[in-house]
């Protein structure tokens, strides 16, 4: 059972003192050391040192499980060693990653009767579960509904809590604590300077755990409910993907079974922001959590080729949905023959009428067009069947089915409800003008049509002569996954996570609503951030080419990672890229350490990158995609190592470079941002260039240094 407590002031309720890393430290026993009754540090040093042990033998039962004489045959052996390989991943002990970051001690038992005298217990929040030899709690999840005052309560709200107690580590080492007796009411309420250490402390290697710095707020939006979707509005380090993802991990645990037979989903902008967040997960007790780009969903064709801004915002319209629709059905023709199907010496005729009444039928119930099609020879046969019994016959299913499998039957449907591959129809509309016009009509203006058409601004020059030979875009892509799904249903997931929403198109929205169909989502984003031509104007819009018009938007503007002087300067912004957005306001006591430095070539931005990697940490050096060769090579020329995007920094290498349009959704302690104006420059339009250079002022933790020669933007002021 969790330890029982009175309510406890230890000897010492402040945070320790802080060790020259910034950490905070005491100088308690080690973990293995016996526990010094007059040294709190030390005794939950010890607890943590028994806590891995514990663990540690978990994982040990496991390991040594026997199923040689429990599973029946070698399929049910299989997945039970998968299973128990599963479970082992899951019980590793990630010695970077604390095992419990916080403690609370209740006034009573959580459930039980709260009579005056009746003793509390003591709970050690952690990323995972650890019991002990009897089964005993050490360590309880952070998803479970008893950790959950650790996020929400307050001095307002105590939710019977007596003693909030949060810990400070350095790498794996417990090394501070700091306390907050929140059923006291001669103890102010204050800001946990570990919680701000934890927010600032330099990152080195990929996405660090996050789930001890999770807010009142945010924690509300994690444990909603597996049922509603919910989209959150949030600027830059607002934590928007913290949130998305500590909700897919608590969604795993409390909807587990549920889950595990539908599939959840995080969907990210690229390959390289999918790397950053990985590490994630398991640290919140996740392991099976897929991911995914929409690129990777509609992936049905090879995709060798780009559109020009217009053709893409016109193939991204929802509109094409209709045109698609049209396009398809219009294979569905109606009979001009009966159908005679001969049996024996039998012959039965089935009117054209009648088969274009069922014809008639199907279409009215919309059903896809495959399932439709599927349908109709069971409904000739259907109609046969009813001739038969009328004359005498006694027919069963089996008769049914194989006059569904007559020649003729065959050959009805062939001719009036043909088989269409959705690669080959998106062709043809991308083609022939005439098809396209006549599906278009009353959808599409003439103009929007003649930019759809192949080598009008589309994507590519003379028409192909086949699907393989076509360079398809990304944006056809998504047209084709629309046909796909319109011949035969996409498969729904339980939950999506859909990070930097505000960069999809209408017809990406409903790619990724398919998915999710009879299931949830959760949508992240900042409308202030989207740099496409085609970026989300409202979420309510956006939410409805999702499928999700009943979708709760909150928003989130509270800033936890920018600091106050950074995100002030790029707030700039704000009133010519969003207006009417929230700007963020940090809560870092820490203003940050910000420079406009005029430069007079790459040289000087070398220099800026040395000076920010001589402070701890990860230094991302920002530029325009077509600055980008020649920094790499003055850098090469400096003997400065530097990393791609998606590549995890270590101590010796701490500098990315990174093109402008790959920055959204990353993080470094020190952002060095070349020239701004090019960052502007280098999008089709000056919204979007705009847009483009709030993400890049707006991804540093610490601080930022802007070199420019040209003019900075009139808009920064």
């Amino acid at each position: 059972m969790p330890t029982h407590v009175p309510p406890e002031r230890p000897d010492t309720d402040t945070t320790a003192p802080d060790t020259p890393a910034g950490s905070g430290s005491g100088t308690g026993t080690a973990a293995s050391a016996p526990p010094d009754p007059v040294d709190p540090l030390g005794r939950e040093r010890a607890h943590l040192g028994d806590s891995r042990a514990a663990l540690r033998a978990m994982r040990e039962d496991v390991e040594s499980l026997d199923i040689r004489d429990v599973t029946a045959n070698w399929v049910n052996a299989e997945v039970l060693a998968r299973q128990i390989e599963d479970r082992v991943k899951a019980l590793a002990d990630l010695s970077d990653t604390p095992l419990f970051f916080g403690r609370l001690d209740y006034q009573h038992a959580p459930g039980a009767d709260r009579a005056e005298g009746a003793a509390g217990e003591r709970f050690y929040i952690g990323r995972r579960h650890v019991h002990d030899h009897d089964g005993d709690p050490m360590v309880i999840d952070w998803r479970a509904p008893v950790s959950q005052p650790f996020y929400r309560a307050s001095k307002k709200d105590p939710m019977d809590v007596g003693l909030r107690r949060r810990f400070g580590y350095t790498g794996g080492d417990l090394t501070a604590y700091e306390d907050e007796h929140l059923s006291d009411p001669a103890e102010a309420a204050t800001t946990s300077k570990l919680l701000q250490r934890e927010i600032e402390r330099p990152r080195v290697g990929p996405m660090r755990d996050i789930v001890a710095t999770i807010q009142p707020e945010q924690d509300e939006i994690v444990r909603g409910g597996l049922g509603g979707s919910v989209c959150v509005q949030g600027g830059p380090g607002t934590g928007k993907t913290a949130v998305g993802l500590h909700r897919v991990a608590y969604l795993l645990y409390a909807h587990r079974e549920r889950l595990a037979r539908t599939g959840t989903l995080v969907i990210g902008p690229n390959r390289s922001f999918l790397h950053y967040i990985e590490q994630v997960l398991p640290a919140l007790g996740e392991l099976s959590v897929q991911q995914a780009t929409v690129d990777d969903l509609v992936a049905h064709v090879e995709v060798r080729g780009t559109d020009a801004a217009p053709a893409a915002v016109v193939k991204g319209d929802a509109r094409m949905a209709e045109v698609l629709r049209r396009a398809l059905y219009s294979h569905v023709t109606p009979p001009t023959e009966p159908v005679v199907v001969v049996r024996g010496s039998r012959r039965w005729r089935v009117p054209a009428y009648e088969v274009e009444a069922i014809v008639g039928e199907l279409l009215e119930r919309d059903i896809r067009y495959g399932a439709a099609r599927e349908a109709l020879p069971q409904r000739i046969a259907h109609a046969v069947l009813v001739q038969m019994e009328r004359s005498g016959e006694a027919p069963d299913d089996r008769v049914q089915d194989a006059v569904a499998r007559n020649s003729a039957v065959k050959a009805a449907v062939k001719a009036v409800w043909p088989a269409v591959d959705p690669a080959k129809l998106v062709l043809r509309l991308l083609t022939d003008a005439e098809f396209l016009a006549e599906h278009a009509a009353g959808v599409l203006d003439a103009d929007e049509q003649k930019t759809l058409l192949w080598g009008a601004g589309g994507s590519g020059g003379r028409p192909p002569r086949s699907v393989k030979a076509a360079k398809w875009s990304a944006a056809d892509a998504v047209l084709i996954d629309e046909a796909t799904d319109l011949v035969e249903r996409t498969h729904s997931l339980g939950h999506v996570v859909l990070d930097e929403a505000q960069d999809l198109s209408p017809m990406q929205y409903r790619a990724v609503g398919r998915r999710c169909t009879t299931g949830s989502a959760t949508v992240l984003g900042d409308l202030a951030q989207g740099t496409t031509p085609w970026a989300t104007r409202s979420w309510e819009e956006a939410l409805g080419h999702l499928g999700k018009s009943d979708a709760v938007v909150e928003e989130l503007t509270a800033g936890f990672r920018v600091p106050t002087d950074v995100i002030r300067y790029a707030s700039r912004l704000l009133p010519h890229i969003a207006p009417g957005l929230t700007p963020v306001a940090s809560v870092r006591e820490n203003p940050g350490a910000f420079a406009l430095r005029p430069g007079t070539g790459a040289d000087d931005v070398v220099a800026a990158c040395a000076e920010s990697l001589r402070q701890e940490g990860s230094t991302g050096l920002i530029a325009a995609d077509a600055r980008v060769p020649a920094l790499a090579a003055a850098l090469t020329a400096a003997g400065v190592p530097f990393l791609a995007p998606g590549e995890e920094t270590t101590r010796e290498t701490r500098l990315t470079l990174v093109p402008a349009s790959l920055a959204k959704g990353l993080e470094y302690d020190y952002v060095v941002l070349d020239e701004p104006r090019a960052v502007v420059d280098g999008e089709p339009d000056e919204r979007t260039g705009l847009r483009r250079l709030y993400v890049a002022l707006t991804r540093a933790v610490s601080g930022l240094t802007v070199i420019h020669t040209s003019p900075l933007p009139a808009e920064l002021g």
